[in-house]
């Protein structure tokens, strides 16, 4: 019995839920599949699945088995990647992490050329706002927003810059009025993004000097185009990424407020950070897609 090709079979046939789809994923008759898992069953001594005429499911044993062998398999996977990704063009899968709106307006356009460039590349993109763990998460690499975390066990490369902001409807601005200086921002409804303090400051800089403002509102949320939304709405004032509010400054529906200085969030810079494990140095998967960023992707200040 082949163990690896065994392996692939049971646990295709534990994700999919029934022989035949394993097989048409795996490309192989369903008597064949059907023979490795049997096999396999036969050379543990114990039942890995339950079978009906409706369904397959995992036994209490296949459950605790399909965890080590998904492991092995994406180990294998993974030693596969890592030697045949430094011939001549990315090849293999790819797993990066990217902030849920950047991905979107920045990356997402771009993705058809990118596979068209590279056929051998399989890209598999989670958007999420959260700190990823690349070895607990198994990501290649995880693109972040602002001030990356130090972390020794992995290599930090700067991308980047991005400018942020200060943003309000025209209706809002008329009914509430427009604040002239930063200090102003107090009397205003600020919407503020989920940093994990109740409390917000608002840096501003202009020259030498830099002015910190505690912002308030009754808005708070993790997600940047909730942000954006509320304030074409007229909710508030909002500091937000160029790259997401340029369109609505262009086409009138935002204004942009303090011309004169650079502002971020607390002491957060506006950096564009590539993170990713030592083991993927020299990788063509990792290097095709941080071009992509450098080249396409990436928001000029």
């Amino acid at each position: 019995m082949d163990k690896l090709s065994a392996l692939r079979a049971f646990t295709e046939v534990a994700e999919t839920g029934g022989f035949s789809s394993a097989a048409r994923k795996l490309e192989l008759a369903t008597s064949s599949v059907t023979r490795s898992v049997d096999g396999l069953e036969e050379s543990l001594g114990t039942v890995l699945l339950n079978r009906t005429t409706r369904q397959v499911t995992l036994s209490d044993a296949g459950t605790t088995y399909y965890v080590r062998a998904k492991k092995i398999l994406d180990d294998v996977a993974e030693a596969d990647a890592l030697v045949t990704d430094r011939g001549t063009e990315p090849t293999g899968p790819l797993r990066v992490s990217v902030p849920v709106e950047f991905g979107k307006q920045c990356i997402s356009p771009h993705l058809g050329a990118f596979l068209a460039k590279y056929p051998k590349l399989e890209l598999d993109l989670t958007l999420s706002d959260a700190i990823s763990d690349l070895v607990s998460e198994r990501f290649d690499l995880a693109i972040r927003l602002g001030t990356a975390a130090p972390n020794a066990a992995l290599v930090s490369r700067p991308l980047g810059s991005f400018s942020r902001f200060v943003v309000a409807s025209h209706g809002y601005l008329t009914a509430f009025g427009t604040p002239r200086e930063p200090s102003e921002l107090t009397a205003h409804q600020c919407l503020r993004f989920s940093y994990g303090s109740d409390q917000q400051v608002w840096t501003f800089c202009r020259g030498e000097s830099q002015t910190k403002v505690a912002v308030t509102g009754r808005l708070k949320t993790n997600n940047s185009e909730v942000l954006r939304e509320a304030a074409l709405n007229g909710s508030g004032i909002a500091l937000l990424p160029s790259w997401l509010v340029l369109p609505g400054i262009q086409s009138g529906q935002l204004t942009k407020l303090f011309e004169d200085y650079e502002v971020n969030p607390n002491d957060a810079q506006s950096l564009v950070t590539a993170l990713y494990l030592p083991n993927q140095r020299g990788s063509k998967r990792v290097k095709a897609f941080i071009d992509l960023l450098l080249k396409t992707a990436l928001p000029q200040p």
